[in-house]
This record gives structure tokens, sequence and C-alpha cells, in this order.
């Protein structure tokens, strides 16, 4: 019997399990579950948790954490959560709310004066609440640039700069547009009020209070032997360990925390009880009010007056740090977290007082992430059973080979052009974006070669393509991001200005590069 066969059948088991038990799940089946995910190629270790009820009813590791070591991952073990972080950076503003010391409806520029945006307007009207809630006229991961892949050396005054710069694709509060940079000003809002790092205030005012004691606000405050989960890219049906991704105080606000599913389980249990936690829930983070402001809908994502049949969803919304949904009459609060080699998603359901976090260190890993957390949502929401594993594997899978398609044609038009002679001077020089900055162009061993001067991961080898068109293949490879770098020449046929964009479909939104508008200087 193939591989494929046996999985069917055990996921099949699996789900048919679930139906019998009717709204509620064992360790036992969690652990079946898991066993039909790992089953499939690609996965490398993941953590699971489940609350319910004031309780934990799970929290087990799976897998490995390198394949090195072969370390197990355990309930302890450290995981990156990424955007995850995001609603520990809402939680930590709201604490200041209820201490009279911010309001939602507080201007920026209040608190930092020299916050600018693309117009006069929009500066002038932008709120704390604004921060959080993906609608400032910007676009998909604008800017990310500078914080993605990491090891740039950008500073938050340069992130607070840049917005001025950055062309915004809607109008001011009137669409969603998720976005990394903005989460990073809110961080730096803590500080001007408190005079607190980010970091500093997640670990005393929310970490300690409720126990998290192996969780980290950002990595370099994990110690050399703790039990952490090594990242591993799974692209190309190949698994390899890839370094992890360290953004500094800088990025911790929108994703700069490591944490266990064990830890989680308080900071979820803590979450479902409306800020309360301790012996008799007799200690509080923040009030009921400040809860029902998170979970509250801000910004629309999608409405649908005759609902799905399957999920009776009628609507998506982004609150202050989550995702806000509707399944079977049950408002549901969620996130999703993603750095190379990490993936994790968190779901919350106030009215059935239930949580579920799972973290994976393998990217994609067949979507494990999302597969699992919502097999067991749907079995708690008496949802009609629905093969999640093999779905969202199999897209995965698709969603690769028709990226590679793609890029494999990229290479072989770049092939078959390579003996195009090019003159590399019309070419070389210094290019200025005004949020990104300086990058250059020179002749390195017979090729063109990009450098990026303030990202240095963001340096390689440029591939005549076609017409004024460059294929650029970086030296970082962690994640599949190579670019087009597509010249204006002048009259005389000298480049004058760049504009990119990424040559895989599948590029993660946060290489940016069509945000570029990089001009000769020299």
């Amino acid at each position: 019997m193939s591989q494929l066969k046996i999985t069917t059948l055990l996921l099949i088991f699996v789900l048919h399990s679930f139906i019998a038990q009717s709204q509620s799940i064992s360790n036992s089946q969690i652990d079946s579950l898991v066993a039909v995910s790992m089953n499939l190629k690609n996965n490398v270790g993941l953590a699971v948790a489940v609350v319910k009820d004031g309780k934990v009813l799970h929290s087990k590791g799976y897998g490995v954490k390198s394949i090195s070591t072969k370390a197990p991952v355990n309930e302890h073990t450290l995981f990156a959560i990424a955007s995850n972080s995001k609603a520990f950076t809402s939680v930590a503003l709201s604490i200041l709310v209820d201490e009279g010391k911010l309001s939602w409806n507080d201007l920026v520029i209040d608190y930092i004066p020299e916050f600018k945006m693309y117009d006069d307007y929009v500066t002038s009207n932008f709120t704390i609440t604004d921060l959080l809630t993906h609608r400032s006229g910007l676009g998909l991961g604008a800017g990310d640039l500078m914080i993605f892949p990491g090891g740039g050396d950008f500073k938050i005054g340069d992130v607070i700069n840049s917005f001025q710069y950055q062309t915004p694709v809607s109008a001011f509060r009137t669409k969603y547009d998720y976005d990394n940079l903005l989460y990073l000003v809110a961080g730096e809002v803590i500080f001007r009020i408190t005079g607190t790092s980010w970091s500093d205030f997640i670990q005393t005012r929310i970490f300690n209070p409720l126990g998290m004691e192996n969780s980290v606000p950002i990595v370099d405050r994990i110690e050399s032997q703790a039990n952490i989960a090594i990242p591993h890219s799974s692209y190309n049906n190949e698994i390899t360990e890839i370094k992890a991704y360290d953004g500094g105080e800088l990025v911790a606000a929108a994703g700069g925390i490591n944490a266990s599913v064990h830890d989680l389980s308080r900071w979820m249990l803590m979450q479902l009880n409306a800020g309360k936690y301790g012996p008799e829930l007799s200690k509080a983070l923040f009030t009921e009010a400040r809860q029902l402001e998170m979970w509250a809908p801000h910004t629309m994502t999608g409405f649908e007056l005759y609902a799905d049949k399957r999920t009776e969803n009628h609507f998506s919304a982004y609150g202050l740090g989550w995702e806000i949904s509707d399944k079977k009459g049950r408002i549901i609060a969620e996130h999703t977290g993603g750095l190379p080699g990490m993936l994790s998603r968190t779901i919350l359901v106030p009215e059935l007082n239930l949580g579920i976090v799972v973290l994976t260190n393998s990217d994609p890993g067949g979507y494990a992430f999302y597969s699992i957390p919502e097999t067991i949502l749907d079995m708690y929401l008496g949802i009609d059973k629905k093969d999640w594993i093999t779905e969202l594997s199999n897209y995965s899978q698709l969603q690769e080979k028709e990226g590679d398609q793609v890029t494999t044609a990229v290479w072989k038009t770049v092939e078959a052009n390579k003996k195009i002679k090019i003159d590399f001077k019309n070419y070389i020089g210094t290019y200025n974006d005004p949020w990104f900055g300086d990058i250059t162009i020179t002749e390195k061993n017979g090729s063109l070669w990009f450098t990026s001067m303030r990202s240095p991961k963001l340096n390689g080898q440029m591939y005549f393509y076609k017409a004024t068109t460059f294929a650029v293949k970086w030296e970082y490879t962690e994640m599949p991001c190579d670019a087009f770098a597509i010249f204006n020449l002048d009259e005389e046929g000298k480049a004058m200005q760049i504009k990119m964009k990424g040559i895989s479909p599948n590029i993660d939104f946060s290489f940016d590069f069509q945000d570029l508008n990089l001009k000769r200087i020299d």
C-alpha cells in the first residue's frame, strides 16, 4: 500500500473519531491528527496546545528541534511566533490605556512629533488605533525591505522617516493592507511614554506576571543552552536548516517573540478571561473594556450577506492585533505568524472558552501550522469534516510547483540570452531610494553585481534577462526572493532609474521590491 493511501486511511479514521466525540477532543486524538501531518514529508517539528474552560487540555511537542541534532520538541521548546507578537503589542498599549497614560484616539504626532506620513492630512490625523489596524493607505508590506531579510542597519528613526516617501495604494482608512512597520512605531510609542523599551515592557508587564518563564521578547535574550527549535526550509522537497531571523529590538513589536506552547497556554487563558489571571483570577493585566476593544472589528477585510454553508461565515475583519471573523455563530479571534523557517497560528473562541496554538519549525512544511488548528477548530464548532491536512499539503506543493515553473522559465530565458553583449558601463553606478538608501551596480568577475549598502544580505549577481531587465540572484537563499531589476535609460542609453519586482509569484510580501524607486545619484 502506498504511503499516500496509508496517510489517507489514517486521516479518515481520525476525522471519524472526532465526529464521534462531538465537540470535544482527547490527547490521543490530537496525537493522531499530528501523526497524520507528520507522516507527510517536509515537516520537522511542531508543538500544539489547547485550552478549554480555564484548563490546559493539551500541551505537547512533536518531531525534532533540528534535523542535525534530532533533539525532540517538547512543550517548553521555544519557537519564533513572528506576527503573533502583535497581540502582545496591543496588550501593552491596552495596559497604558487603563493607566490613563494613553487613549486609542490620541494622535501619533503627540508622542512622536517627527512622525510623518505621505500626506499632511494623514499625518495630522493618524491615531494610535491606526498604527494597529492596517488601514494606513500604504500597500501590503510597504517598506518591509528595511527589516527583511534582516541584518540591515536601519533604526527606528529610519522607519519613522520612511512613510513620507511611500506611495499610497488606497485612501486613508478605506482599505485593508497588512503592514509591519507601523507596529514598530507602536512599540516606539510605548518607549516614548514609559521610557522602557518594548522588550522590557513585555517582559516585566506581561511575561513575568503570567509566569511565561521561558519565553523571550527578542532573540538576543535566548540563552546559549536554551530549549529552542531551529528553523528549516522545506522548499524544493528538501529540508535544510537555516539561520534564525533576528530583527533585534527594531522589529520586536511586530514579530520578535520566541515562546513555547506551555507559556502561550497561559497567555491564551488570560486572554479568554478578559485579562484576568492568577489564583481565582484575582489579578488582571487589563480590564474587560480593553479586551472588547482588541476583539472588535476595526478594519473590514471581507463580508458575505449569504454565509458560506459549511462554516456560516459572514465577515472577516482586523481588530487590534487580532484577525476577527465569525463561524457557526461564534466570534473567532486569531492570528498567524511567519518568519524564515517558522510558521505559527493562534485561535481563540471566547464564547466556547477555547484556545488553540500550533507552532512549527519548517516553512512551508505542508502548512501544518494552519491545517492542524483548523481541524481542531472545526471539530469544536461542529463544522462538517474536511481533510485540511491533505488539502493544504497538496496546495502547498501545487503552489511551489507553479512558482517553480515561472522561475524556471525566467532562468531559461537568461541562459538563452547569455551571449548577448551588454555594455556594463551604461548600468554601473550608485542609485538611491529615499527610504531604502543607496545601492550600487558594479562589475565583478565579468558580471554586473547588485549591492545594497544598508541591507547586506541583498547582494547578488545580475544576469541579463531581456530588453533592459536583469534577474538578480541574491546571495541570501533562505527564502525564494530573487528579483528583476528593470532599468530606465536616457536618450544616450545610460541607466537613470531602477524599478524592481520579485520573480517568483510565491515571494513573501515582505520583499516589497516593487515599492523601490531607485534613481541614479552619481
